[in-house]
């Protein structure tokens, strides 16, 4: 397939494009060409702007990542706008492209987080929109705006949105800033420890966007998280458990408050998200419960304890 991709030197988009190297071709959308070859390789075509592009009839696909990082800083006025701008604009240039094809991409995944249903608490949530109320807040906004802008789409391509859980990865990613504390022997719970946690391992993510990628049955909205989500006591207790640490300091809630204002909420809080459709539909996940999938990604560590 030859693939337009945007978010491509992030996390997620990286990995993909690593893996998959030799079976697609990729044009990537970066602000920073040269950083992208070093990273994705020299067969990778770079763009810097989409408005270069006339219409998407070359492609075959589009996956939809880019966004700044939503839980790194505090959520100023001037962050919020950042934030938006980087997920609502792309997304839209990227929606009104394939509608002004005369041959669109037969597929457009495009991206979105767990933080669509806001804090639920303990109650399982399904993509079913029976299966929750959801809490109106800023993470439920910013979601809900960058999914509507992918659908003006729809009626021209199958479209999937991921809503995406905690990503687990050997290097970047939350565990970057979750780990740390715990090699030092200072690790534990953030706030009540009992909000929810809905993850997934990276080689899980990078299989899953391949999946809707390439069967045609699938579209429309799914959690891309494992099928076990934990709350952040047995999270905290998992990693401690594999570097060979203790778990026995916690983080209270008004320092985190303190420190990142109302952005503190998307850490004290969560939702279980549950992949029900993906797994209805017949993906299967190589690390569905926590622990294997800790160990997988921090056994570096975990063999020099």
């Amino acid at each position: 397939m030859n693939i337009l991709f945007t978010g491509g030197t992030g996390l997620i988009g990286s990995a993909f494009i690593q893996r998959f190297a030799k079976q697609h071709t990729f044009t990537v959308l970066t602000r920073q060409p040269n950083k992208a070859v070093r990273i994705l390789g020299s067969k990778v075509t770079t763009i810097s702007r989409l408005d270069t592009l006339k219409n998407l009839d070359k492609f075959d696909a589009v996956i939809n990542l880019a966004g700044e990082p939503i839980a790194d800083k505090r959520w100023s006025a001037s962050r919020k706008a950042r934030l938006e701008q980087s997920r609502w604009n792309i997304t839209s240039e990227v929606a009104t492209l394939i509608n002004r094809s005369s041959n669109p991409p037969a597929v457009f995944i495009s991206g979105s987080a767990v933080g669509y249903y806001g804090r639920q608490g303990a109650l399982p949530i399904t993509e079913n929109e029976n299966s929750f109320t959801i809490h109106s807040e800023y993470s439920h906004e910013l979601c809900r705006v960058w999914e509507e802008t992918a659908r003006i789409s729809e009626h021209n391509t199958r479209l999937c949105i991921v809503r995406t859980g905690i990503v687990l990865a050997p290097k970047g990613g939350a565990l970057a800033r979750m780990v740390p504390p715990f090699t030092l022997g200072l690790g534990g719970p953030i706030g009540s420890g009992e909000q929810m946690m809905s993850w997934i391992h990276l080689d899980d993510m990078v299989n899953l966007l391949a999946y809707l990628l390439e069967h045609e049955q699938c579209r429309g909205n799914y959690n891309a998280t494992a099928p076990n989500p934990v709350n952040n006591h047995e999270f905290s207790r998992t990693i401690a458990h594999v570097l060979r640490r203790p778990c026995m300091f916690k983080v209270p809630a008004f320092a985190l408050r303190a420190v990142f204002g109302d952005m503190a909420d998307l850490i004290l809080t969560g939702q279980a998200a549950l992949p029900a459709r993906l797994q209805k539909e017949g993906f299967k996940f190589q690390y569905p419960t926590l622990e294997p999938a800790l160990i997988n990604v921090l056994k570096n560590d975990h063999k020099k304890s």
